[in-house]
């Protein structure tokens, strides 16, 4: 913004020496805020204002240079200033809108871009600045629309096809978001960037090709072996292929960068829950309840007692979790089972019926609940 700044409104006029002042300390501003000296760029353009009250280049650069300190509230001041003075000014409306995004005023930021776009609809940066503001407020039609006509103007565009990705995502259509990763993929395969790689990765995770997973989080931890996400995805994987020892190896990987990680002590404490190791992961749920209550690991405490054959216990366990949790269904279906293998099935039918009266619809429930009625019941 700045060069354009500097080579469309600068040209200095020899017979007004104001002017003159002017433009020189502008490109000076403009020079110091790319070099990230903000400081003494402000000083230009305050000096920019002693001569004339209200210049909209030096409005917009002192919004821009608050505007790289993160100081939004005062940048708006800047723009808003500009604005008033001067209707119109793409770089102020540019700037604001900007700001409103980082503050997650996704709907001000909507209403600027698009202000902007009455005088420049073919500003392929506006456009998905646009798209993503949608996307952040979950109007997916709009946003897609918004990447789309980027895609027809510039075809292999890396913000629109990184949105579309990240928008069918969102709304859960993990093969559509599939198909615009992997075209990003193979657009930058020569220097891939390890972000796209975990987003294919988890495309596979939640479409439970878990093998195809595996492949592109092996290849994120090729470039960075302590990255978070490939890690979860990694252990996440083998979870899903019932591979618990490799799944293991990966969720003591990020508690040895993180420890005290709750969710992940909870994870690690299934997986060996899963391979019978009940013993340490027990040692594995109670470090994630000494850090804070947590739901799955007092669940995996409970599920313990019942792989261990202590239903008494188990029952009493889930039961004071179903008083912290009524709406979880899935603590009826370990209740349920808890009861029919100590062959009470009458009080299995009671558990889950007792759902069912919250008025909560859960296809599992039923169906458990009718295998029970029939007498059909193996469990």
């Amino acid at each position: 913004m700045s060069d354009l700044i500097i080579e469309e409104e600068f040209s200095p006029i020899p017979e007004d020496s104001q002017v003159n002042e002017i433009s020189e300390l502008s490109k000076k501003g403009y020079q110091l805020l790319k070099e990230n000296k903000i400081a003494a760029a402000k000083e230009m353009f305050l000096q920019i204002l002693s001569i004339e009250e209200n210049n909209n280049y030096a409005l917009v650069g002192l919004g821009d240079a608050e505007r790289k300190q993160n100081q939004f509230s005062a940048a708006i001041e800047y723009y808003s200033k500009c604005l008033a003075c001067h209707p119109g000014n793409n770089y102020a409306l540019f700037g604001l809108a900007d700001c409103y995004k980082a503050q997650n005023q996704y709907h001000k930021a909507i209403e600027i871009w698009e202000q902007y776009l009455l005088h420049d609809d073919q500003n392929i940066t506006v456009l998905t600045r646009v798209a993503d503001a949608y996307r952040k407020i979950r109007d997916f039609k709009k946003s897609k629309s918004l990447y789309l006509k980027v895609l027809d103007m510039e075809e292999n565009n890396a913000y629109a096809l990184i949105g579309l990705g990240h928008l069918h995502y969102d709304f859960k259509e993990y093969k559509d978001a599939l198909f615009y990763w992997t075209k990003m993929l193979e657009l930058t395969e020569s220097a891939v960037d390890i972000r796209v790689l975990t987003s294919i990765g988890n495309c596979h995770r939640k479409l439970k090709t878990f093998g195809d997973g595996v492949y592109y989080f092996e290849r994120a931890l090729e470039m960075d072996p302590k990255n978070f996400y490939a890690l979860f995805g990694l252990a996440d994987c083998y979870r899903g292929m019932n591979m618990q020892f490799r799944s293991v190896e990966y969720w003591n990987k990020i508690l040895e960068m993180d420890p005290k990680n709750k969710v992940i002590l909870t994870r690690a404490g299934d997986a060996y829950r899963n391979t019978g190791d009940y013993k340490t992961a027990t040692e594995y749920y109670n470090k994630a309840l000494d850090i804070d209550f947590d739901i799955y690991a007092a669940l995996g405490l409970a599920l313990i007692c019942k792989g261990e054959g202590k239903y008494e216990e188990a029952v009493e366990r889930l039961y004071r979790l179903i008083r912290n949790d009524e709406k979880n269904y899935r603590l009826y279906i370990d209740l349920a089972d808890c009861y029919i293998k100590m062959n009470k099935k009458q009080k299995a039918v009671e558990a889950l019926e007792s759902f069912q009266k919250l008025g909560i619809r859960s296809t599992a429930i039923s169906e458990m609940l009718a295998k029970i009625q029939s007498n059909n019941a193996t469990f």
